[in-house]
């Protein structure tokens, strides 16, 4: 688990504190801010009243600026509104291989944010999310289409990512809904719920 405070440890370390992490500026990540606005679509479809995850920096270990034309060393990650997260960052690159700060394939970012929030939510609230309507398991994101046996970085399928589940006894996998479109695999009665609830939000902005 990690929060938002630390500081420089070790040889050649004053103990000085460097910058604490802190909420994404608002625009800084667009793709990543889009990807976790569908993601959080989600979350509010299977928990309502839930606050909405949010975008975490954790600025360069080095603590220094970053040099013109040099690349973005900050660490995003997807965290609780408090400041804390789990898993891994969202915006992993290789600035030698000349990776962009901000990955700029859509389909992958939804998957790498779907994934991060699930760690997050799932280890600090424990509590399984999202878990199949019909077969009550949590499901994870995948490519559209994969089969039981897909493996991270297997090229068999190439879908948009959904929310993908195991199946029950008999086995039988399935793709249940888009991510970000969770709310339509709901059952009727909770997802006509939901939609009167997303209504009153609207109605008192």
């Amino acid at each position: 688990m990690n929060f938002f405070s630390y500081s420089s440890i070790g040889p050649g370390h004053d103990g000085r504190h460097l910058p604490e992490p802190r909420r994404a500026e608002p625009g800084r990540w667009p793709v990543l801010e889009a990807a976790l606005a569908a993601v959080n679509r989600d979350l509010l479809a299977a928990m309502p009243g839930r606050e909405a995850l949010v975008l975490f920096v954790v600025p360069s270990a080095s603590g220094q600026p970053v040099q013109p034309g040099g690349a973005d060393s900050d660490q995003v990650y997807v965290a609780m509104p408090d400041g804390r997260w789990h898993g891994n960052q969202v915006n992993a690159c290789d600035p030698e291989e000349g990776d962009p700060p901000e990955p700029d394939d859509a389909t992958t970012v939804l998957t790498v944010v779907a994934d991060a929030a699930q760690s997050t939510v799932m280890e600090l609230l424990r509590q399984v999310w999202p878990a199949c309507p019909e077969h009550r398991i949590g499901m994870h994101p995948r490519p559209a289409g994969t089969t039981d046996g897909w493996y991270e970085g297997a090229t068999d399928a190439a879908g948009p990512p959904v929310w993908w589940c195991r199946g029950g006894r008999d086995s039988v996998c399935h793709d249940v809904a888009l991510v970000g479109e969770l709310a339509d695999a709901l059952p009727g009665a909770r997802r006509r719920a939901l939609r009167r609830s997303e209504r009153r939000r609207g109605a008192h902005r």
